[in-house]
This record gives C-alpha cells, sequence and structure tokens, in this order.
C-alpha cells in the first residue's frame, strides 16, 4: 500500500507511464480551418454492421441523455444536440460572451463593452488557431461533431425553444473558432476573466481614485466542493466508493447537465460536464470514478515591468527593451461603435488596478496558465481511459489540462487517488524568495517580469513550457482514504499528510477550515467504530446535514444564554435544534442568524490550534471573558431581531426558511454555510422581503455516490440538486430539486439493461 507521496518520490513506472501515454496525446489535428459544419467528416471505422452517420440518444427519466454512437464526430453531434435540448438558452448566450457580442444584443454598459473588449482581445484568430492546431485527431472530431450538432438543432427548432430565448436573434450557428473560445474562455474566467473591466480600461497615468479594485481570489463560498474517496481497507466489499460534491452555482453557464457518452471499444462514461464544456469533466466508468474540487493552488501571478524612462510604452526584459502592444478593439453595441484598447506584453495583458497602477516607472501584467492550457479535451478522453487510479494520475500527468481543480478518485480495485496535477505555474519556493515583489497584497504573487530569471520555468517533464512538473505536485494512492474540501493537499488524509511543496499549490501546517474539519471528524469516527464503508454511509456523511460549527461551540453559547431573559423563547428553541440543516430542523436559522452578527467570533476560541491535532483544533469558547460573552448576546440579539423584522418565526422549520421557488412552488433546500461547518453546502443571501434564504445562489450541484457490484458494475447513486434544465417551461425544471429537498438520490443507468429500464424516449439522429 502507498501512503504517501512526496514530490521527489514519484517511480519510474508512473513516469513511464505519463511518457507513453504522452505520444499519442500530441498528434495534430487537422490543419482546417473552415466552418466546420459544412466541412468533411473526419474519417473514423465504424462499429462493424452499423452506420457510421447514426447516432442513438436514448432519454432516460429525468432528462438523463445516453449518446451512443460509432465515431468521435457522431458522438460529439448527438452531445450538442442533447445538452441543447435542455439548455440551449443559456448555453447560446455563453458563445455570445466569448464572442465579444455582450453589447451587440445586450445592451452598450460599461460592463459589457469592458466584458467584449476582454474577450476580442484575448481570444483573437492567432491564439484560436494555436490551440485548434494543438488537440488530438480524435479530439478534433468530436468538437467537429459537436459543432454540427449545435447549428442544426437551433436549425430545425427555431420558433420551438423555451420561452426565455425562442427566436432570440442571438442564436446563431458556431464554428470551431468558436469552440476554441468556450474552451479557453471557461478556462481563464477565474484568472484573467477576473480582471476584465481592468485589462479593457488599462492606460498610463490613471489617478488612484479612477482605478478599480482588484479581485483575483477565487470565492470558495461560490465555487468549492467536496470530495471523498475510499480504498479496499476501509469499504465492505473491498471495493473502492466515491463521493463527489461540487459546489457550484446555480444559475448560468457552470451549470452542471448529466450525460452518458458511449463509443464502444473507444469510451463509456457518465456523469457531468458544465454547461459551456462539451465533455464529461466528473462522473465515472467501468473502472473509476473521479470527482474534483476548486485548488488552492494558483493559476496566475501578476508580473511588474520596469519601463523605460520616459517611454510608457516601453519595458525593459533584462538587456533588452521591448514595446508595449497597443491593441484597438471594437465593440459593436445598437448605438455604434464602442472602442478598447488592451495592452499587451510578451508575459500577459496589462492590468491597471487599485495595487497594479500604471505610472511612469513600473507597468503589472497578468500571466495564466488557462491562456495556454490546450489540453483539456484529451485531458478527459484520458482519464475516461484509465483503468485503476494508478492510470488515472498518469492521465493527470500527461496532460496537466485540469483547469484549476484536484482530483479525488476511486477505483473498483480498491484504490483510492488525491492529485493537484493540474495547470500550475512552476514557481518554486526559491523563485518567490528571489524574485517576489511586496505590493501590500499577501494573496497575490507578483514577481519581477523585467528579469527573465524571475519568469516561470521551463521543466522539459511538464506538459507543456512553464508548468510546474507532475513530480513536483502533491499525489496520494492509498488503501483507505483520501478527502479534499477546499483547503491545500496537506491533510488529504491526516494520517499521511503531504508536505514540502511550493507556496504557489498551497499552505501546509495551518488551521483548516470547519468544512475540512467536518468532512474529515465524520471519516474518522466511522473508522474509529470499527466498521466499514458502504455506498450508504458515504451517502448520509453528506445528508446527515449535520452543522459542525453548532458541534463545536452550541453547548457554551447556550451556557451563556441560560442567564438572558429577553432571549429565553430563542435559546430553549436552541437547545433543542437536532444541530442539522436538514428541511426539518427548527432551530437553525436563529443559529445561522447568530453566526452572520458573531463577527470575530474564531478570535474567542479557548483551545488554540494544535499541529498534532489540526482535526478538532481550535475549539470551544473563552466564555469566562466577559468580551466572549458580551460578543455572544449581542450577536443573539441582533439574529433573533432580524428574524423577527422579517416576521419569521422562532420555531419554522429550515426549509421553510431556505428554499427555491420553482414556478410558483415553494421547495425547501436542506443544507447550509460552508464556512459554519456545513459539509452540505447551500449558500443564499438572507432575504428579509422573502421570508428567507433564497434564491439559493451556489452550493450542493450534482452529487454521485460510486461503486461496483460484485460483477464490476458501476453502481452510481445521485442527485443533480437545480435540475437538468434552467428553463421553467422544460418538464426537468424542478423534478430532481424536489428530490433533493427530501435528501433523495436517483440511481444513474449504465448498462444498456438498466437505460432500457427506465427509458422515456428514443431517437436516431442522423448526421
Amino acid at each position: 500500500m502507498m501512503t504517501r507521496l512526496n514530490r521527489n518520490k514519484l517511480p519510474a513506472t508512473f513516469l513511464l507511464t505519463a511518457t507513453l501515454l504522452g505520444v499519442t496525446a500530441c498528434s495534430e489535428a487537422p490543419d482546417s480551418r473552415a466552418a466546420p459544419a459544412q466541412s468533411e467528416p473526419v474519417a473514423v471505422s465504424p462499429t462493424q454492421g452499423e452506420p457510421r452517420n447514426e447516432v442513438q440518444l436514448r432519454w432516460t427519466e429525468h432528462g438523463i441523455p445516453h449518446i451512443k454512437a460509432n465515431s468521435w464526430e457522431g458522438l460529439g453531434y448527438g452531445f450538442a444536440h442533447a445538452i441543447a435540448a435542455n439548455t440551449i438558452c443559456v448555453l447560446a448566450r455563453e458563445f455570445v460572451t466569448v464572442r465579444g457580442e455582450q453589447a451587440k444584443y445586450f445592451g452598450a454598459t460599461e460592463a459589457n463593452i469592458n466584458q467584449d473588449a476582454f474577450h476580442r482581445a484575448l481570444l483573437h484568430q492567432d491564439k484560436l488557431d494555436e490551440y485548434l492546431s494543438y488537440g488530438s485527431a480524435d479530439s478534433a472530431a468530436m468538437d467537429a461533431g459537436y459543432i454540427k450538432g449545435y447549428n442544426d438543432y437551433i436549425e430545425r427548432h427555431r420558433g420551438a425553444m423555451p420561452e426565455s430565448c425562442n427566436n432570440a436573434p442571438w442564436i446563431t450557428p458556431i464554428n470551431e473558432s468558436d469552440m476554441a473560445r468556450i474552451t479557453l474562455g471557461v478556462g481563464i474566467r477565474y484568472g484573467l476573466g477576473r480582471v476584465a473591466n481592468q485589462i479593457a480600461s488599462s492606460e498610463p497615468g490613471l489617478e488612484l481614485a479612477q482605478l478599480q479594485p482588484l479581485d483575483l481570489e477565487i470565492d470558495r463560498n461560490m465555487l468549492g466542493s467536496n470530495a471523498l474517496g475510499f480504498g479496499s481497507a476501509l469499504t465492505q466489499s473491498g471495493r473502492g466508493v466515491l463521493m463527489g460534491n461540487p459546489h457550484y452555482p446555480w444559475q448560468g453557464s457552470s451549470r452542471f447537465h448529466m450525460a452518458h457518452l458511449t463509443y464502444p471499444g473507444e469510451i463509456d462514461v457518465m456523469g457531468v460536464g458544465l454547461i459551456s464544456t462539451a465533455r464529461i469533466a466528473i462522473g465515472f466508468t467501468e473502472h473509476v470514478a473521479w470527482s474534483h474540487t476548486v485548488s488552492t493552488a494558483l493559476r496566475f501571478t501578476m508580473f511588474r515591468l520596469d519601463l523605460v524612462p520616459g517611454n510608457a510604452m516601453a519595458y525593459r526584459l533584462g538587456d533588452e527593451v521591448h514595446a508595449i502592444e497597443a491593441r484597438e478593439i471594437e465593440v459593436e453595441t445598437p448605438e455604434g461603435i464602442a472602442a478598447r484598447t488592451v495592452h499587451m506584453t510578451h508575459l500577459g495583458p496589462v492590468v491597471v488596478g487599485q495595487g497594479t497602477p500604471w505610472t511612469d516607472e513600473h507597468v503589472y501584467v497578468i500571466r495564466d496558465v488557462n491562456y495556454e492550457n490546450y489540453r483539456s479535451g484529451d485531458q478527459y478522453r484520458d482519464i475516461s481511459d484509465a483503468r485503476n487510479v494508478e492510470e488515472l494520475r498518469a492521465a493527470l500527468a500527461t496532460h496537466q489540462g485540469a483547469a484549476f481543480v484536484n482530483t479525488i478518485a476511486a477505483d473498483r480495485d480498491g484504490g483510492a487517488l488525491y492529485a493537484d496535477m493540474s495547470a500550475i505555474p512552476n514557481v518554486s519556493a526559491e523563485l518567490l524568495e528571489r524574485c517576489a515583489i511586496d505590493t501590500g497584497n499577501p494573496r497575490l504573487i507578483t514577481l519581477n517580469g523585467s528579469d527573465p530569471s524571475c519568469d516561470w520555468q521551463v521543466d522539459p517533464a511538464a506538459a507543456y513550457p512553464g508548468l510546474m512538473p507532475p513530480t513536483e505536485q502533491p499525489s496520494l494512492i492509498t488503501d483507505t482514504y483520501v478527502s479534499n474540501s477546499n483547503d491545500s493537499y496537506w491533510l488529504s488524509n491526516p494520517n499521511s499528510r503531504l508536505e514540502g511543496f511550493s507556496p504557489i499549490i498551497g499552505d501546509e501546517q495551518t488551521i483548516r477550515s470547519l468544512r475540512t474539519r467536518a468532512g474529515l471528524v465524520m471519516v474518522e469516527e466511522i473508522i474509529s467504530s470499527g466498521e466499514k464503508f458502504t455506498q450508504q454511509k458515504v451517502k448520509d456523511l453528506l445528508f446527515n446535514h449535520r452543522h459542525y460549527g453548532a458541534e463545536l461551540l452550541l453547548d457554551e453559547i447556550l451556557e451563556v444564554c441560560a442567564d438572558q431573559s429577553s432571549l429565553a423563547e430563542a435559546c430553549a428553541i436552541l437547545a433543542s435544534w437536532d444541530r442539522r440543516q436538514d428541511v426539518h430542523s427548527v432551530g437553525a436559522h436563529i443559529f445561522n442568524q447568530f453566526w452572520a452578527n458573531a463577527r470575530g467570533l474564531s478570535e474567542h476560541f479557548a483551545i488554540p490550534f494544535d499541529l498534532d491535532d489540526p482535526v478538532n483544533t481550535p475549539s470551544g469558547l473563552t466564555i469566562e471573558n466577559e468580551d466572549t460573552r458580551a460578543l455572544i448576546v449581542a450577536a443573539l440579539e441582533a439574529g433573533v431581531a432580524s428574524l423577527q423584522q422579517a416576521g419569521i418565526p422562532l420555531d419554522a422549520p429550515w426549509g421553510e426558511v431556505q428554499y427555491a421557488m420553482r414556478n410558483g412552488e415553494k421547495i425547501g433546500i436542506p443544507g447550509g454555510a460552508g464556512g459554519q461547518g456545513l459539509f452540505s453546502v447551500i449558500t443564499a443571501r438572507f432575504n428579509p422581503e422573502n421570508g428567507g434564504y433564497t434564491p439559493i445562489t451556489h452550493g450542493n450541484s450534482y452529487i454521485q455516490t460510486v461503486t461496483w457490484d460484485e460483477n464490476g458494475v458501476p453502481d452510481a447513486d445521485a442527485i443533480l440538486t437545480y435540475s437538468q434544465s434552467p428553463e421553467p417551461d422544460s418538464p426537468y425544471y424542478s423534478d430532481l430539486t424536489k428530490v433533493y429537498s427530501q435528501s433523495g438520490w436517483i440511481n444513474l443507468p449504465f448498462t444498456d439493461e438498466q437505460i432500457q429500464a427506465q427509458l422515456v424516449k428514443e431517437e436516431t439522429l442522423q448526421f
């Protein structure tokens, strides 16, 4: 059993496997730039006796498509048709965004114009051609099929689309450049995309008051996840069990969509991709199951460039002088053309904001690994090909194409994997020590861009120049368990700590979040009891909806509350609360509002963080301290007052207070704030006008628990919390949301027999 892998100890067989896989992964796509919808099909041999230009599309319950084709092109064709059938309005709107046409169709606001200028400047044709020339022929064929499938769908369904976009002029055909745009655009959304306004409005000499603040840190309250993988030593069956629980937005193009893709002899994978991605990104096969969590690793760095004295448009690079390129961008609006200037350097675009001013001496630029990530299609093909977690890790190492995520996996042989073998800049601790510039923002790495030795280092073992090689990235294969809840790799398994990695990947030996601790505590409770994990026990870890923050602190809060007569009713309800946030839990909203008002509570822990017990510390409250007692009382009083002012009864069940509205129907939603220690995360702002926490903005989305039966057949129970379609006039707008409301699951049909048992409709598509 391998319990720990440090950065310099990857076995030679691992590196050999990664190298061999890389031989086939880098074959070039056909060099065609014609509109793919009109291009000749890519030649791929069909299954014997079956037409190559047919796609079988079987729909099972809850709007889940099962696409079966005899070519990569056919698979892409059916996939696009299926996604469009459930999500066309959202998907088409995303193509508008990455083309830089928001102002044209949705108004000439400053935000729309800047976003359009950003996308037009960064996703220019030379960049798109570089992307299109990089991937494998199989990947190019699947994209070509996707384009044709999308275009055929919109042509055949004009006038019969959902009400929110029916006959919309912005639903137009796409081509291969659009596919490149949407793939790159999704990848840079949480790096370059976070400063699109500061890129599109860059110019020298702006006054401080004119500069916008930078917001480059991923908000893990809005993009997060949990994942657990259990190996043979801890499972009742001896086979792996995976729980994947990404926390993603409930609205927009970052919603997940379930699908099943089968090309006999090549791929058979089920799971989800984002609406805006043309691959299965989280899912399972007959051999492995995997999920992703947003990683702490930075995917970009800032660089400060020294300007040539007297010339704001030239900078030094060692002994050389380079010009800053001014790209004049025209954005079409209903009122005419709006002009913007985006400034580019060899490292990336200029960013002018608070903390990064363009002065007489310096200019700041940003470099983003995912602006150079052309590998995602082949990355997910090879993940789906893996027969065990060792091969899955080799696939990650070959491409390093996962944009900003950890990977947690389990296999049917009983292996479990944690890895952050993704797209990370090759910035070592030594380089940081030598090259980092203090800008007053400790969360933002800024390097000396005028010193060529301070650029990201190039290592031949990496999948692409400037990436950190996989031997320097954390991974762990074990037969016990792995986990991640958006803290760093350090405590993926507390008994096999991963240490000694570059600070750009994450921190070590520091306090973990309450959500991370909640997951680890629940896992360790079962291990300590001597019980083995089953799929049901793993499902219960999430859907017990336990409130770990309350388990840690509520007893002491109640001690303080006991002698406060004005809080007698609230404290009595809290004392009876089950310390969960199930829809039936009474008292959860009182604690929720208490927490919202108890700012600085973490400064009053009685037991400090202990490196020898990082899962259970810090803990307790210094309730003997008058300041602590005053904070507790004030937060309780403010919380109760906010509920009373909103007309919300103190004894209301949680499902009456936190809910989603679907076509006029109120659906209670379990779960709560990860920052309070909820492993089952749902994020919704308190909305007094609507009587509680609504609408739901983020949290539990696609949840899968996967294992295998004694015949090796996947057994996947899952739920898509917000349902398959975002359209109110779809039959799949709220059906799964109602199942989730009651902490229910559906069993995903994978085999032909299972699909047939749940079959709702079958189509044969010709392309």
